[in-house]
């Protein structure tokens, strides 16, 4: 099953790519990012999101997605306008018709490390682990998406039944 993980974002959405077959990871196929710039306008920003997303899953052609829930305590207008920018990526992979899976941060961290209270560092080192990889992926989004995407090896089954 071809997964793709993705770290929502305004300013920048991680993305990234695995195919697996069930918990066992066959292969890392790609990660980036889409990025936009602060001084656009919020409805360029979240066109350029729609339009970048939309040619993504084009190439790639995921059949599962996990995107994270996202998590504020503090910043309401950072909070607003990343949930603007998620609901333009929910809307992508729904159009697709891609089945979504939405772990909060405390389930992913739990999940890659064992511990949901791991910082970047821990679940980057898990990472070059588990998908066998020779560098952490840059920049953090990338990686933070490629360990959504193995969260849905993980947990993709169970979900796709529900």
């Amino acid at each position: 099953m071809r997964i793709i993980g993705i770290d929502p974002g305004l300013a920048t959405i991680g993305l990234g790519v695995i195919d697996a077959d069930g918990s066992n990871i066959n292969q890392v196929v790609d990660w980036c990012t889409i990025k936009t710039l602060a001084g656009l306008p919020i409805s360029e920003r979240l066109k350029i999101i729609h339009e970048d997303l939309s040619e993504y899953i084009k190439e790639y052609k995921p059949e599962f997605c996990v995107i994270e829930k996202i998590y504020f305590q503090t910043n309401e207008k950072t909070a607003i306008d990343v949930a603007q920018a998620r609901g333009v990526l929910l809307q992508v992979i729904a159009s697709a018709n891609i089945s979504i899976l939405e772990p909060t941060p405390l389930q992913l961290k739990s999940a890659i490390t064992g511990d949901g209270k791991a910082d970047k560092r821990q679940i980057q080192d898990m990472l070059i682990h588990i998908l066998k990889l020779e560098e952490i992926p840059k920049p953090d989004d990338a990686a933070d998406a490629l360990a959504l995407a193995f969260y849905g090896a993980i947990h993709g089954n169970e979900a796709m039944k529900q």
